[in-house]
């Protein structure tokens, strides 16, 4: 291991709150029944679209009255994009052993460009994340490996020297498919057609927790630094 990359919704960052806040308050507005907090969470990872079709399942994606919603979705996302989001519990200080162990970490995303920078700028972690990865970046987004090889590049490191972090199947295949360590972040916020069978996904690693992931993170420090000791000598 010599660089770890996450996913952003839901393994990185707990962004769930604020676009459970957001839809909730559409359905308001249009005196629509309300949906329940515990399905917006699972369509997090599918982007504004999902997030709209939530509210309006009747209306066609290409129908200019969607994509006036999904306008007026992402505007309000936008504008208060940190409410009620942070870092998962304990993910804090994980990031701090790995910087403390000169570990760059970064991330691969299919959030676009524009949110993901504001939502780092707004936690303080611009400056700390080592290289970001977003869909305008490439030509083919997860499951493809191309922001996955984009990302390895850019960190001066072989692909196959760096763990990925995901809740999404995507996320593993893409990380499977540029030969990286896969960790499932069973945690985040598992598709529901996907979230009974985690094995299915064929990740090197699940864990349930950031606790979890920290200590699994900790022994590969551990044998990292034994096998630089060995090199050294």
């Amino acid at each position: 291991m010599k660089a770890v990359l996450f996913d952003l919704d839901g393994t990185l960052i707990d962004t769930a709150a604020d676009f459970i806040r957001i839809i909730q308050q559409m359905c308001r507005d249009e005196q629509r029944p309300i949906v329940d907090a515990e399905h917006i969470r699972t369509q997090v990872s599918e982007g504004a679209r999902a997030m709209v079709k939530l509210v309006y399942p009747e209306l066609e994606v290409t129908d200019p009255v969607f994509l006036a919603h999904r306008q007026r979705f992402l505007t309000a996302y936008g504008d208060n994009i940190v409410v009620d989001t942070d870092l998962f519990a304990g993910m804090y200080a994980l990031l701090e052993e790995l910087e403390a162990h000169a570990i760059p970490w970064g991330i691969v995303t299919n959030k676009p460009r524009g949110l993901s920078e504001s939502l780092l700028a707004e936690l303080n972690l611009s400056d700390r994340c080592a290289v970001l990865v977003c869909p305008e970046d490439v030509r083919n987004t997860k499951p493809d490996p191309e922001p996955m090889y984009l990302a390895a590049k850019q960190l001066d490191l072989d692909a196959k020297d760096i763990i990925y972090v995901g809740d999404h199947p995507r996320d593993i295949d893409a990380g499977r498919n540029a030969d990286m360590y896969t960790i499932l972040a069973a945690y985040g916020y598992l598709p529901l057609e996907s979230r009974d069978d985690l094995a299915a996904w064929q990740a090197d690693a699940i864990i349930h927790t950031v606790s979890e992931l920290h200590q699994l993170l900790k022994q590969k420090i551990t044998v990292l630094a034994k096998n630089q000791g060995m090199m050294s000598h």
